[in-house]
């Protein structure tokens, strides 16, 4: 439940530029509003060690609680950035043992061909039901919650 606080921007990466360091770089992503810039230090997780590039369509998520420069476009600290395939959605939330989500957007139903792992990429062997999970799904039911057979989901194990 640590990142129940966290917000997703969708878009395209149109430029990547330094940023107030040489540890930093700014991100801007057009999205279906306009342009929204994040932040990408040394404590962003780029999902796969993907090397970003303009022209990529991927989510960044940050954290809505911690303060934002009053500029425009606006600008987030990312705390993690993940690649989406074409039509691909992603979300980031507290899945119960029933695997639905806290917030009951989406419930999850697994099957053989869903890859679950680790952030580090391992393979993730226990259930993965009461946990924050970042999920990657193309289509989903109309019912409510809405229903999807995920292919990768990714368990944010909590710090030790």
């Amino acid at each position: 439940m640590a990142f129940v606080s966290y917000q997703k921007v969708t878009g395209i990466i149109q430029n990547i530029r330094n940023g107030s360091s040489c540890c930093t770089l700014i991100v801007s992503i057009m999205t279906q509003n306009g342009t929204v810039n994040m932040a990408v230090s040394q404590d962003t997780m780029v999902v796969d060690c993907v090397r970003l590039r303009p022209g990529m369509r991927v989510a960044a998520f940050y954290d809505s609680n911690l303060p934002v420069p009053a500029i425009y476009p606006p600008q987030y600290q990312a705390e993690i950035i993940t690649l989406l395939r074409r039509n691909q959605e992603v979300t980031l939330r507290y899945f119960d043992e029933t695997l639905t989500a806290e917030d009951n957007s989406l419930r999850l139903n697994i099957s053989p061909g869903t890859n679950i792992e680790t952030i580090n990429g391992q393979r993730f062997l226990c259930d993965p039901g009461n946990s924050d999970l970042l999920v990657y799904y193309t289509a989903t039911t109309f019912s409510i919650p809405p229903q999807t057979s995920p292919q990768r989901i990714i368990v944010v194990c909590p710090a030790q």
